[in-house]
């Protein structure tokens, strides 16, 4: 009961806190947050939507999974916006220049993805265990590095062809697609869809069902203890840190592959920060990173509707941030109260145990 309150309460109070913030806001603004809530529910069941959504929060969920496996070690990959972009645009460029079978195809560009964004987040990972400089120092500098060799790769001079009034790389043949389900006038599901869920259950296997995700929990909440009996912190931190810069290269490929099929100077940003706020509401857990990911895609699409009634959307950006600050303020005043409540039981259990003696000598 008590771990339940733990990890379920604080995402409660952060998405409560939020709804009132953003309530409080629009009564200010003279706008009815009843309405609003209204008109993004009802939002879901129109058009393309609900698949918008699902397809969104698969992204976002690789994204998330990525940061939490940083977070299991307490380590900060905030390059996964740098490792997503520049995998995406990698995968892309070999996508299109390959002709393989299908299948096989596919499977090559998902592998290029990961590798490329293992192969970024490597530098990061050595600068930690062998020079101990910061991962968010490091990372984010690789960001800065990504966007310029980025923006390098789709030029015309390299890689890029001009389309219309945008640069693009060559264009993945039928054959490298992933092919998804469609519902019609309601869109299409991604295919990688299943890949992020199955995603989702190898990352919960590996922590709770193997000896690694034991060391990789274990190196996080003591790296003396840890090392004390026997693991390697070194080789901890690089491999937690490919393993999240591997996932990070997946997160572009939904859209690469089941929507846009070449990767442009407008091919989508974001989704690295994105990942952080997503893990931290999902507390790193599987199933609480999936809710995470589907409440942020839900703010996101059903937004748009508000513009219908004339209130400004950008009253989701509010709600979205005082999720993120709300989330971590929650679980700091749970874990003071869970605190306080195992003190004062250890204690009642000394005046328990203080008084028996005394009990029994009379």
């Amino acid at each position: 009961m008590t771990h339940l309150r733990t990890v379920l309460l604080p995402p409660v109070l952060a998405i409560v806190f939020a709804a009132l913030l953003c309530a409080v806001a629009l009564l200010i603004s003279g706008d009815s947050p009843i309405t609003a809530l209204t008109v993004m529910v009802t939002q879901v069941g129109e058009g393309t939507t609900a698949v918008d959504i699902v397809n969104s929060a698969a992204i976002y969920y690789i994204a998330g999974l990525a940061v939490a496996i940083g977070f299991q070690m307490k380590l900060f990959n905030i390059g996964i916006e740098g490792q997503f972009r520049l995998a995406a645009c990698v995968a892309a460029i070999v996508g299109g220049a390959l002709a393989l079978p299908p299948v096989v195809h596919t499977l090559v560009i998902i592998l290029v993805g990961a590798a490329v964004g293992a192969l970024w987040a490597s530098v990061p990972a050595l600068l930690k265990a062998y020079r101990g400089v910061h991962e968010v120092i490091s990372s984010i500098m690789m960001n800065f590095i990504a966007t310029g060799l980025i923006a390098y790769l789709i030029s015309t001079d390299s890689f890029g062809v001009l389309q219309g009034n945008n640069i693009s790389t060559d264009p993945i043949e039928p054959t490298g697609h992933f092919a998804g389900i469609s519902f019609g006038a309601s869109g299409t599901i991604f295919g990688f869809v299943f890949v992020a869920a199955a995603l989702g259950l190898a990352y919960g296997f590996m922590l709770n069902r193997t000896r690694f995700g034991f060391e990789l929990k274990a190196s996080g909440e003591s790296p003396t203890a840890a090392a004390a009996g026997g693991v390697d912190a070194r080789r901890m931190v690089i491999v937690a840190l490919l393993l999240s810069g591997a996932m990070a290269g997946l997160v572009g490929l939904p859209e690469l592959l089941g929507r846009d099929y070449a990767y442009t100077l407008t091919s989508p940003q974001g989704y690295g920060f994105t990942g952080i706020a997503v893990a931290l509401l999902g507390r790193n857990h599987p199933v609480g990173v999936a809710l995470g990911a589907l409440l942020w895609a839900f703010l996101d699409k059903s937004a748009l509707a508000l513009d219908n009634v004339g209130v400004p959307r950008e009253i989701v950006l509010i709600m979205q941030g005082s999720v993120v600050l709300s989330v971590i303020v929650a679980y700091e005043i749970v874990r003071r109260y869970e605190l306080a409540a195992e003190q004062r039981r250890v204690a009642a259990q000394l005046r328990a145990a203080a008084s028996a003696p005394a009990e029994v000598a009379s």
